[in-house]
């Protein structure tokens, strides 16, 4: 069975993309299941140039297949924040908790048309050949106005694809899945993948 590498060490990522590209006919490893430890510096302008840098930095120490992401949050009312830096907004070891509520800070009083906003994700592929496809896709809704479930991770908790439903912490897997913005990607991208 041929190999594709996710260049992520995220356990609820991980889960989400072999429930997803479980049928390509790939065996799908993260980099640590590969063995392959390697800083990347993500210091791209968008989320197509990260994931580029990710999926480059690891395909040339297994030249295999290699897909790599990424994904962050842009908040309309706070000028697209945090964006790129989703994953270091206030610092690399900062919990999701404390960005959540410093998020919710920021938009306190903000009415609910004004809280738009969109998780973002670009999945870039490096084929064993060296070339190189990238997709992006987004997935809309709101910023709530407290952190509500337990299924999610990361900013998924106060992420509402309808302030009258149930956040992104709230929804099944299988619901997650369908209409995330990575589950978008994956899907666009596993066309070119079977």
């Amino acid at each position: 069975m041929k190999k594709l590498i996710f260049a992520t060490s995220n356990a609820g990522k991980m889960k989400e993309v072999r429930s997803i590209l479980a049928d390509t006919g790939y065996e799908i490893l993260s980099m640590k299941e590969a063995g392959i430890q390697v800083e990347v510096e993500e210091d791209g302008a968008t989320f197509e140039e990260n994931a580029l840098i990710k999926a480059r930095a690891v395909h040339e120490i297994s030249h295999t297949l290699v897909l790599a992401d990424d994904s962050g949050l842009e908040i309309d009312h706070l000028g697209k924040e945090p964006g790129v830096h989703s994953s270091r907004y206030m610092g690399e070891d900062t919990s999701y908790e404390i960005k959540n509520a410093r998020i919710l800070e920021r938009l306190d009083g903000v009415p609910k048309e004004q809280r738009t906003a969109r998780f973002v994700c670009a999945i870039a592929a490096v084929f064993e050949d060296g070339r190189c496809v990238t997709v992006r896709e987004a997935m809309e809704g709101y910023i709530g106005y407290e952190p509500q479930g337990e299924n999610g991770f990361g900013y998924d908790p106060i992420f509402y694809l309808d302030l009258d439903g149930p956040s992104n912490a709230q929804i099944s897997m299988e619901e997650k899945n369908r209409v995330s913005h990575r589950g978008k990607a994956l899907r666009a991208m596993k066309k070119g993948l079977v």
